[in-house]
């Protein structure tokens, strides 16, 4: 089959709570930005002395590029010197770190004043001897607020406790993969002609492929029951680490440790290199590349490192509570994981819909 032929597979409309508790009813989640809160949680401080100025901002309807591109113009320096650790939502407010390379200089002392003008007010700022690097950060604290439909529906706490007990399926959200879906588009040519650095600075174009090649694997998973069992061969991670092991065989412990979101089995993102994973979870990787080759191969010529990803997420210091006729959620998730793979699993929504495993 080519690849232009390749239709979503039966797996990319599910929810894992469809099977239990039935359709699950509209909402809203973005009425506002305020309804949507994402706090970073660093997981350190810094030091207080060195050669960057590291900024606690919050932002409103601006991206964490175009915070980089203002904190750059204002410090006259280049882009390059700004460092952050995670990208956030535009619709949204968000507070996170950004650092800034002022090496035996201060910062102008109109920064803050000339930030907000802008939509960024800093709400800290503290000196660190090191750019602040991607991916540095532990988790992210998101507080929604949801309307709609869904504030009555009957099963929505008993869907958002089998969650908070189970996990959830780990997919990329549409953010990775531009309006409608176009740094996907814009990928797939890039790759087909060879991928070059200056197509791709920031090589989101490099990630909205990887992403979408996961997705599609998460989707067959669900599909086979097995996004949240241990396969034999499976490359299995510690839940909170960056640990990660080979599943020769799968016994009593590992079905509990599993059970308990003490492990999870995970998906390859998509590179050059060989894969760890053996046995039943390679063969979900060898379909992979079966359906999508030309994307697969691009990406291998492109030399981007094959790595993987748990295929689920445990909330963290989960709350679901009722306010003003609207539901409230509280949780934190690992840095990587999308808020929109929990919401699509309790609602549905346009945008929603878009994050569809495989879709």
């Amino acid at each position: 089959m080519r690849e232009a032929d390749a239709a979503p597979t039966a797996g990319c409309r599910l929810r894992v709570t469809e099977a239990l508790f039935g359709p699950v009813a509209p909402g809203d989640y973005r009425a506002a930005p305020e309804d949507f809160v994402v706090e970073e949680v660093l997981g350190f401080a810094p030091e207080g002395g060195g050669e960057h100025l590291w900024l606690w901002v919050e932002k409103r309807g601006a991206t964490t590029l175009e915070a980089v591109r203002e904190l750059a113009r204002c410090c006259d320096v280049a882009p390059r010197a700004v460092g952050y650790a995670g990208m956030k939502d535009r619709i949204a407010v968000t507070r996170q770190w950004l650092s800034v390379h002022l090496p035996g200089r201060e910062a102008p002392v109109d920064l803050a004043a000339r930030l907000a003008e802008r939509g960024l007010q800093v709400l800290a700022q503290c000196r660190h001897p090191r750019k602040l690097k991607r991916g540095v950060h532990r988790a992210n604290r998101f507080t929604l607020m949801l309307s709609g439909p869904v504030v009555e529906a009957p099963e929505i706490e008993a869907r958002w406790r089998w969650l908070c007990q189970h996990g959830v399926p780990n997919a990329f959200g549409p953010q990775r993969f531009g309006p409608e879906g176009r740094n996907l588009a814009r990928a797939r040519a890039v790759l087909a002609r060879g991928w070059r650095k200056r197509d791709d600075r920031e090589g989101m174009l490099l990630s909205a492929a990887r992403s979408f090649l996961f997705n599609d694997l998460l989707a067959q998973r669900m599909a086979a029951g097995t996004w949240n069992r241990l396969l034999p061969g499976e490359l299995a991670f510690l839940d909170g680490s960056a640990s990660q092991f080979v599943v020769e065989a799968v016994d009593d412990a590992l079905v509990a440790r599993a059970e308990g979101l003490d492990l999870h089995p995970s998906g390859v993102l998509w590179g050059a290199g060989e894969s760890r994973a053996g046995g039943e979870a390679a063969e979900f990787e060898a379909q992979l590349r079966e359906r999508h080759l030309a994307l697969c191969q691009g990406l291998e010529r492109a030399e981007v490192r094959l790595a993987h990803r748990p295929l689920r997420l445990r909330l963290e210091q989960p709350q679901l509570t009722r306010s003003a006729g609207r539901l409230r959620l509280d949780f934190r998730l690992p840095r990587g994981s999308f808020a929109t793979a929990v919401l699509r699993e309790l609602m549905t929504h346009p945008t929603l819909d878009a994050l569809t495993p495989g879709g």
